[in-house]
């Protein structure tokens, strides 16, 4: 167990992944809370929404329309937040010009792609089976492996896991021409966390240039890696199994943790046990032991405080594009940022401290970890029926 002491006092914990630290202060979850309470989510969708721009056989905002899909369906974005043709930028720098040192930009290019997880419009996650979810894991696979550079490390892997997933025509997108740079898988579930569509869907974005949260993620990783000669997240994972307190689930393949560091009142973070560098070193076990991690995730955060529990989480893996070294450094992982505090109704603002100083959290991960262990078992929408 950590020591007692630090859920009774405020502390900084340090946060190995990106180098920062965070403060934690349990004894606030004493004061009474007066201020905004969002509205508890009600599932009182229609399986099929004539209206939607995702389910089956609808048209989309600009115009094309969606095949009769079965699982899974991809597309390329309407309203993409980074295009592949745009007017070059390339600014001279100057010797001695202030300018250059302090307003400093780079063009980004890439593609965006939209992912439906289900032709349902009214589940999500927590509502479907590890065996439901398994067609997503490997629509995430064949899309990351299709847009791997060519010389690539994981390239002839990538090949061999592709060669073992079903094909889903409705789930398949070209590559653009143009070889990029990473690609971020991600989720924003619930309209607390802007998600405008309440089909079940993701997002996947590729881009030219290396984002900061996964970039500052390699950089720690690499650092700790050439100190001490063994994987950070290897390390971690085994650290979490052997202690426990903060461990909230786990499989043959998958820890669920709510981290040391976490920010987010109910944060997991979801780690390969074994060196898994991307979604194609996944083997056809895997990949369903990963939808299980999922589904105990998403059903956990339901059952928490009976809701329709908003949340946005995304994959980091290996570059599209990278060296031999960032390719063995990288150590597959998923993050759930969750945003709901004390109820369904009572939601963490990082505002104030956390914007001016540094992030600051309430419960402790332990007593996170131990409310979402207890929230296993069936699904509550399902026990109301």
């Amino acid at each position: 167990m950590p020591d007692q002491v630090l859920d009774d006092i405020s502390h900084r914990r340090f946060n190995p992944l990106t180098g920062a630290w965070l403060l934690v202060s349990p004894h606030r979850t004493k004061r009474p809370w007066q201020g905004q309470q969002e509205a508890p989510s009600k599932n009182v969708l229609p399986e099929y929404d004539p209206k939607c721009y995702l389910c089956p056989g609808n048209q989309r905002a600009q115009g094309d329309s969606n095949p009769q899909y079965d699982n899974t369906f991809a597309f390329v974005n309407d309203y993409s937040a980074v295009k592949e043709q745009q007017q070059e930028y390339k600014p001279e720098a100057a010797k001695d010009d202030v300018a250059s040192l302090l307003l400093q930009a780079q063009p980004v290019t890439g593609r965006c792609y939209v992912l439906t997880f289900s032709p349902k419009h009214d589940i999500t996650l927590a509502d479907m089976t590890a065996a439901e979810i398994l067609p997503v894991i490997q629509t995430w696979t064949r899309i990351y492996g299709s847009h791997l550079a060519p010389s690539h490390p994981l390239k002839a892997q990538a090949e061999k896991a592709l060669a073992s997933i079903p094909a889903n025509p409705d789930g398949e997108v070209d590559p653009p021409k143009d070889q990029l740079r990473y690609m971020q898988i991600f989720e924003n579930k619930g309209a607390a966390m802007g998600c405008s569509n309440p089909h079940p869907h993701c997002q996947v974005w590729t881009t030219s240039a290396l984002p900061e949260e996964p970039g500052k993620e390699l950089a720690q990783m690499t650092k700790y890696r050439t100190e001490n000669g063994r994987h950070l997240l290897q390390d971690y994972a085994k650290l979490e199994a052997d202690k426990g307190e903060r461990v909230v689930w786990q499989n043959a393949g998958f820890l669920v943790v709510c981290p040391w560091w976490a920010v987010w009142p109910f944060e997991v973070l979801v780690i390969a046990k074994r060196h898994v560098r991307a979604l194609v070193d996944l083997t056809d076990e895997e990949r369903l032991q990963f939808a299980e991690a999922v589904q105990e995730v998403t059903r956990r955060y339901d059952n928490l405080f009976e809701t329709n529990f908003p949340y946005s989480s995304g994959i980091h893996q290996a570059p599209l594009d990278c060296t031999e070294e960032e390719a063995e450094t990288s150590w597959f992982h998923m993050h759930f940022y969750p945003p709901l505090l004390r109820s369904a109704t009572v939601r963490k603002f990082l505002v104030g401290y956390e914007l001016l100083a540094e992030p600051q959290r309430d419960i402790t991960p332990e007593q996170a970890a131990a409310r979402l262990r207890d929230c296993g078992g069936q699904l509550y929408r399902k026990l109301l029926k």
